[in-house]
Parts: C-alpha cells; structure tokens; sequence
C-alpha cells in the first residue's frame, strides 16, 4: 500500500517497544532504509523485490513476527495496533470513544470495521478492547503504585466498581484477590 513518503510494510505481533527495536533491527541488518516505524507497520523510500520481501518474511517470522499481504488482515492488524497502543503506551486519559478513533485513523466507517473484525476474528472489537484494558489493569496491579481508583481513572472507567465488575468478569478474580495472588496470571499481548 502506497503512502504519503514511501511504501506501507505491515507486520503482525508488533505490540510493544522491544518489537520495534527487534523490527528495526532486521531492516537494518539487511541495509533497507526506515523513514519512519511504529506498532504494526514499516515505512520504507522504495519497494521490496522478491527476493528481499522473502528474507524479510523468514527473518521476521524467525523473531515471530509476520509480514502481511493481505489488506483485509493488513487493516485488522491496524485495529489491533491501534488499540494495543492507546491502552498500553499512550499516557493522557482518551477524550474520544474508539470507534471515533478507529474511523478516524483508518478512514473507513466504523460499522464495516467492526464486521470485517468479527467475521475474521470470531469476536468483537469491544471484547478484543476489554481484554486488552484487562490486561493493562493486571500490569497496573502487579505494580502496586496506584490505587485501584487511579487506575480506572487511568483507563476511562466510570468508577472503580465498574472496573471490578468487568476484572472479576474476565479473570473470575477481585482485583484485590488478584493483587494477593503469588503468581500472576498475566497474557502476551499479541496472545489476546
């Protein structure tokens, strides 16, 4: 997919800094030029030949990466890139609703992205974002800097009990009961 300044190289299980650094790291090996890399996706000044795509598919797939062609699963992977980077790297509290910002950043109406989301990936958008605020709870509890009623704040709940109920939902724990806990039951974030 062409882009503004350069070519698009969308790769999956990107989903945290080190991933970039790992990503960059074999572009760099194979002397391709970056303008620009973020969770999810390469920018590069020119396109790929067959034979570097290829090594480039079997380096990144050997750090358990996977480079994407097709442009349905190029923009779930977008959804999910997204998502991953508002609840786990962003910083500020959200000031607009996901769908808004799906749209937005994707440029295509919400209703289709959430149909093309649930017919690859068997579930919701919804249900992928509360895993997803889940998990960053279960950081956040491990942690033990914050207070359960800073941490939903932190991640735009209505109330710490609403937190709960949805914690207890998903995990069959209090956040408390979790906090206790010795071994914390935590999940990779390209496994969600």
């Amino acid at each position: 997919m062409k882009v503004k300044m350069g070519i698009e190289i969308v790769i999956k299980n990107m989903v945290c800094p080190r991933c970039i650094t790992a990503v960059h790291q074999v572009f760099t090996e194979r002397k391709l030029s970056v303008l620009s890399i973020e969770l999810g996706k390469v920018i590069i000044p020119n396109a790929l030949d067959k034979s570097q795509k290829e090594d480039l598919r079997e380096q990144l797939s050997a750090l358990g990466f996977e480079l994407l062609d097709d442009k349905q699963v190029q923009l779930i992977n977008s959804i999910k890139s997204i998502i991953v980077q508002e609840i786990h790297y962003e910083t500020e509290v959200r000031t607009i609703n996901f769908s808004t910002l799906l749209s937005e950043k994707l440029s295509y109406d919400y209703t289709y992205l959430s149909r093309l989301f649930s017919s690859v990936e068997g579930r919701t958008i919804e249900k992928f974002i509360l895993l997803q605020k889940i998990e960053r709870v279960k950081e956040l509890l491990t942690y033990k800097e914050m207070t359960l009623s800073e941490i939903s704040l932190q991640m735009n709940y209505s109330s710490s009990a609403h937190l709960s109920t949805q914690f207890k939902k998903v995990t069959g724990l209090t956040p408390s009961a979790f906090k206790k806990l010795r071994k914390q039951d935590r999940q990779f974030l390209d496994e969600i």
